[in-house]
């Protein structure tokens, strides 16, 4: 996915859509957000060409984070994106990992016909410690990855790829909390309290290679059931990361606590070993999906994947 504007020093924008870490349809443009740039990329899923609306900069001017630069560890890392109606049209969720303080943020996005009329990056502190403190959601080593509102109610997707504190592991998790309830402490932070987390499922996605599957993303499947993405990655916790084995497409229905998936596959039929961090159905064909890949290498851009879903656990 690259930038039909190209590279734009002056917003320190790449050439290219790096990192990414989620997406969802904006009418018939895919919104895509990355963790380690201050962008959303509006795509066009026939091209991969992407035209970027920039998000607030960093103190020092910068919306490109990486080692290289030292600058890591003051990410957004956005890494779970959502659809809201709105009266004036559409409104982007975007969650940062709260694997760090910085991390600790809601971004609102707001469309009308065009392009985002307002963005609103909201400090969430307060929040994301009532997450964190609920450890049958967070477990060791928090860190959000997918999210959903469905009926005014927003579930929040933790990805279990953490390491051990003590005796408390990692976990794969969902919780919900009440939208209107949130948008209000995020508004109104001094006088309006966060909703506390509640109906927290833990699950067991199984193992690919011998690794642990761990959430990557979640979207609307058929009727009631979940499609969430998964990617078995061997990383040393919920901020480095790891050497990836492939990934899988499952599905979830309300009172399951096992994923059933299918190991995704490339064009000739060999497994994928990427890393996909972003999932939405195609809206005109049913029996297939879009997806992202994040290849951990921000000289890269990241890869946007048609799939064609088959087989009994679809």
């Amino acid at each position: 996915m690259r930038y039909a504007a190209g590279a734009d020093p002056a917003h320190d924008r790449p050439a290219y859509v790096r990192a990414a870490s989620g997406l969802v349809w904006v009418r018939d443009r895919l919104a895509v957000i990355q963790d380690d740039a201050s962008f959303i990329a509006l795509v066009d899923p026939a091209t991969g060409s992407a035209e970027a609306f920039a998000l607030p900069a960093a103190a020092e001017g910068t919306r490109q984070f990486d080692d290289s630069r030292g600058n890591k560890a003051h990410k957004l890392d956005l890494e779970a994106i959502t659809t809201v109606p709105s009266r004036d049209g559409l409104m982007l969720a975007a969650f940062g990992s709260g694997s760090l303080a910085p991390r600790e943020v809601v971004v609102l996005v707001s469309f009308a016909d065009g392009p985002p009329v307002d963005v609103a990056v909201h400090r969430a502190s307060t929040f994301y410690s009532l997450l964190r403190r609920a450890a049958e959601f967070a477990g060791s080593d928090m860190n959000i990855e997918g999210a959903l509102l469905a009926r005014g109610t927003l579930t929040l997707f933790g990805r279990g790829n953490g390491t051990s504190a003590g005796e408390v592991e990692p976990v794969n998790a969902s919780c919900q909390v009440g939208w209107t309830e949130l948008v209000a402490h995020l508004e109104h932070p001094e006088t309006a309290a966060p909703p506390p987390p509640a109906a927290i499922v833990q699950y067991d996605l199984g193992t690919l290679e011998g690794i642990p599957l761990s959430f990557t993303d979640v979207t609307s499947g058929r009727g009631d059931w979940v499609l969430y993405s998964a990617a078995a990655e061997a990383s040393p916790d919920a901020t480095r990361d790891g050497q990836v084995h492939g990934s899988v497409l499952g599905m979830l229905g309300s009172r399951d606590e096992e994923g059933r998936w299918g190991r995704l596959r490339d064009e000739n039929g060999g497994p994928l070993v990427a890393k996909v961090e972003g999932v939405t159905l195609d809206r005109e064909h049913a029996d297939r999906a879009y997806a992202v890949v994040d290849t951990d290498d921000h000289t890269q851009p990241s890869e946007l994947l048609e799939l064609r879903l088959s087989g009994p656990w679809w």
